[in-house]
């Protein structure tokens, strides 16, 4: 599970509703501020449990580079409800939801910026996936794809039967009873087992972690799960797209092991960058180099 600094937004972002065409999203929307040139707009989408909270540390560095960094709640994903029926969350349906996303933060940039506005796609894990689907739908209205932490096709077999596992409890169980149960599987973090305290070193931290995981949809968290144990290797159909690619991630990868993401990288041609010191999610692990390597990406094209 991602866990971010803190769930609170930095003085740069808000927390919004985004109307589409496909419904309303939670989000957290960072604006550069007055005389800071702007350079696009970052459509950012998080990974499996996470929520637009595991982008927080990266909104002021890529506010501060010119960029409006929208982050967001997928259907049945913490703030932005869906429905309890798991086909709702079919991987297509979730890429629809993206491109009504995009559409709608295009439709609400000043209009004298609306032409020169570029639209940045980023994807973390189980969203490196969404958007690779969005794209594949629909490549039109995006500069630039980013797979963050996010590989190929299936994860390791390991996480598929953590998958599995976490879907039977669903089946089963209440959210509350599952977080439970996954908080006594967990090791203590480090300041914990210092500390002997039951939730972390950091209990409003902790607590925010359980309010987070008992709005997430069931549902969402069982199709999601199956989607990444099933994922066919679509890198071909990508490659084909005349679209810039970024290839980022940690230096270690429990989920998609890191060779698997260079070879990856080669085969999209995609510019690869490798945080050191971060592990699957360099958007919390190194936010400050992650954001370098970002906009560093970004100027490259254009």
């Amino acid at each position: 599970m991602s866990r971010p600094p803190t769930f609170v937004p930095p003085p740069c972002a808000s927390a919004r509703t985004l109307r589409t065409t496909r419904g309303d999203f939670a989000v957290l929307d960072a604006v550069p501020t007055d005389g800071v040139r702007r350079r696009g707009t970052v459509l950012l989408l998080p990974g499996f449990t996470g929520s637009k909270e595991d982008f927080i540390a990266l909104l002021e560095p890529l506010t501060a580079a010119g960029y409006r960094a929208v982050t967001v709640d997928g259907r049945g994903q913490y703030e932005t409800p869906g429905p309890d029926d798991v086909a709702a969350y079919a991987q297509d349906e979730l890429a629809r939801d993206v491109l009504a996303q995009a559409a709608a933060l295009s439709e609400d940039e000043p209009s004298e910026e609306r032409i020169a506005a570029r639209l940045h796609l980023l994807g973390h894990s189980l969203g490196g996936q969404i958007a690779r689907a969005a794209v594949l739908l629909d490549p039109r209205p995006f500069a630039t794809l980013t797979l963050m932490s996010s590989g190929p096709a299936a994860i390791v077999p390991v996480q598929q039967a953590r998958a599995k596992m976490l879907a039977d409890a669903l089946a089963t169980l209440s959210m509350d009873e599952v977080w439970r149960a996954m908080r006594a599987m967990e090791p203590p973090p480090p300041q914990e087992a210092e500390t002997g305290a039951e939730d972390g070193g950091d209990t409003d931290d902790s607590e925010a972690l359980r309010a987070r995981w008992l709005l997430h949809s069931p549902a969402q968290l069982i199709a999601t799960g199956r989607q990444l144990s099933a994922e066919p290797d679509r890198v071909a159909e990508l490659a084909a797209l005349p679209l810039p690619k970024h290839v980022i991630s940690g230096e270690r990868d429990d989920t998609w092991p890191v060779p698997l993401l260079d070879d990856m990288a080669r085969r999209l041609d995609a510019h690869r960058t490798v945080i050191h010191g971060a592990e699957h999610s360099p958007n919390t692990d190194r936010p400050a180099e992650t954001a370098a390597a970002l906009v560093g990406f970004w100027h490259l094209t254009g």
